[in-house]
């Protein structure tokens, strides 16, 4: 996955006290990320986070479910050590230690152990439909048997962007790079069903995201 420039709309990650670093969209989401994570994991489960960023959002995760293991990655050594630092100041003990992962590199999936739960938060609008097709592959085998994928983000509906802010956001993420952009409902329910999963639900989220949430066979 190839580091872009941000468009000058996107929300930036500011640098705090020593290595971490604060994003506002995160903190702006993470309650309600929280919750729906709440309902999709059960105690003693391992969850794997893809492009985890700051360490916002995976900090709240892990303060909100303690009886939960979560794996947080990132392809920047800048916010790796961003999820380090959180993870040492909460003293959180159930966050394993932040790892490299290009989750858009075929092959990783069936390299690491296998955990019950992938997710990943405002990603596929920042990376090509190629490189979402093989993201969502590869954390299907990363999956143990009946375990869940989450997807959230901005989305098209049915091709349509659905507001003012959606289709400038758009707009200027495709300027900077037109392999990019909002992914559409559709292309995603398709991608999710190539990939072996069979049941997709799709969740309204506030700041009108979408969150799919897709689960794997049991076999």
């Amino acid at each position: 996955m190839s580091v872009r420039p941000p468009p000058p709309s996107a929300s930036i990650a500011a640098p705090l006290e020593g290595e971490k670093m604060f994003a506002p969209s995160a903190d702006r989401n993470s309650a309600d990320i929280c919750e729906l994570i709440q309902s999709l994991v059960l105690p003693k489960t391992h969850a794997l986070e893809i492009a985890s960023g700051t360490g916002q959002h995976v900090s709240a995760l892990a303060t909100a479910m303690p009886d939960v293991h979560w794996h947080p990655t990132d392809v920047d050594p800048a916010r790796l050590a961003s999820i380090s630092a959180y993870t040492q100041e909460l003293g959180l003990t159930n966050i394993a230690g932040p790892i490299f992962l290009d989750a858009t590199a075929a092959g990783w999936g069936a390299s690491m152990p296998a955990v019950d739960l992938v997710f990943l938060t405002n990603l596929l609008h920042l990376i090509s439909a190629d490189e979402s097709r093989t993201l969502i592959l590869e954390a299907a085998q990363a999956l143990s048997p009946g375990g869940t994928l989450m997807l959230y983000g901005p989305f098209k509906r049915s091709g349509v962007l659905t507001s003012d802010g959606d289709a400038r956001f758009d707009a200027d993420l495709r300027a900077s790079d037109p392999n990019i952009g909002y992914k559409d409902d559709l292309d995603m329910r398709t991608w999710l069903s190539d990939a072996g999963f069979a049941r997709v639900a799709v969740n309204q989220m506030p700041a009108n995201n979408l969150a799919f949430v897709a689960r794997s066979t049991s076999s």
